[in-house]
């Protein structure tokens, strides 16, 4: 087996852990439901997201769609030219990562919208080949993890003023983002990469073998 197909199903079991989470989330609870599995420190949260990783939204949601199948395209090539000049390993399953995570919130944008009928607070999602919540690339991510390790409050010195974002008293949560497996597995391959940066400077200034053989 070679090592871009032992890459890229890395990647597609980690798609598959995705989606089977999702759909039993869709399936099981309803919106905005919790179910405590460590104390108050580690809680199933089912939410729903119109936007970018841990909810964050800046462009229309088409647009974002189109740009995360563009990038999933573009990390296949670059996982292919990775390979053939050898990187580590440990690039290639960062890029492998990052690869998963990207087509795994791919999915939940293109189809869960035409495939599931919309989650509510009171009603579970069901899945249906009949018409669901919207249409093809307007789906909504499906997010679970919730880590809200610490919460406590700002100190009442902290400056009360139209400048200073965090008003003394009031309250907080670390770390408060719910997030999914997809989102994880980017955050893993981005953080490889960071740590192991210099292999992958070093790989990427690597002229292409082909070229230099033509």
């Amino acid at each position: 087996m070679s090592r871009f197909t032992k890459s890229i199903l890395i990647a597609l079991v980690i798609v598959i852990i995705d989606q089977i989470s999702k759909f039993w989330i869709k399936t099981n609870m309803t919106l905005y439901e919790n179910i405590p599995v460590f104390g108050n420190w580690f809680i199933i949260h089912f939410i729903e997201n119109k936007g970018m990783a841990f909810g964050w939204e800046f462009f229309p949601k088409w647009v974002l769609s189109m740009i995360r199948i563009i990038a999933v395209v573009g990390l296949i090539w670059f996982l292919r030219e990775l390979i053939k000049k050898e990187a580590k390993p440990v690039i290639t399953i960062s890029i492998s990562l990052i690869t998963a995570g990207a087509l795994g919130n791919i999915i939940d944008s293109a189809f869960y919208g035409m495939f599931f009928t919309e989650s509510k607070a009171e009603v579970i999602s069901v899945f249906t080949l009949s018409g669901g919540y919207e249409s093809f690339l307007h789906g909504h991510v499906v997010d679970m993890l919730h880590f809200p390790i610490i919460n406590g409050h700002f100190p009442e010195w902290f400056p009360q003023n139209e400048y200073f974002p965090f008003k003394g008293g009031s309250s907080f949560t670390f770390f408060s983002p719910v997030f999914n497996i997809a989102d994880s597995s980017v955050t893993v391959g981005v953080v490889l990469l960071l740590i192991f940066r210099k292999k992958f400077a070093e790989v990427i200034a690597q002229p292409n073998q082909e070229l230099e053989n033509n």
